[in-house]
């Protein structure tokens, strides 16, 4: 079960972009917000996955078909 959870949690990094924003401006309080949300991730891997380098997330992330990503409307608001 945990292991599905990681591979949600790096999916959704890559595809929404609301997320990964949230992520880059604070890895901890974003999985936190996933974990409290009934997501359950052992301690082991919320430090694995707090470490993961944001602009690598970017990175992956733009070499993606758009069809598959979610964009935030709200950030051309801003």
């Amino acid at each position: 079960m945990s292991q599905r959870n990681v591979e949600r949690l790096i999916g959704r990094l890559v595809t929404d972009e609301a997320f990964r924003r949230q992520f880059a401006a604070d890895p901890v309080s974003a999985v936190e917000t996933l974990t409290s949300g009934g997501m359950e991730l052992n301690e082991c891997e919320r430090r694995a996955l707090t470490s993961i380098d944001p602009q690598a997330m970017e990175r992956f992330a733009g070499t993606l078909h758009p069809c598959i990503q979610k964009s935030d409307l709200h950030a051309v608001e801003r």
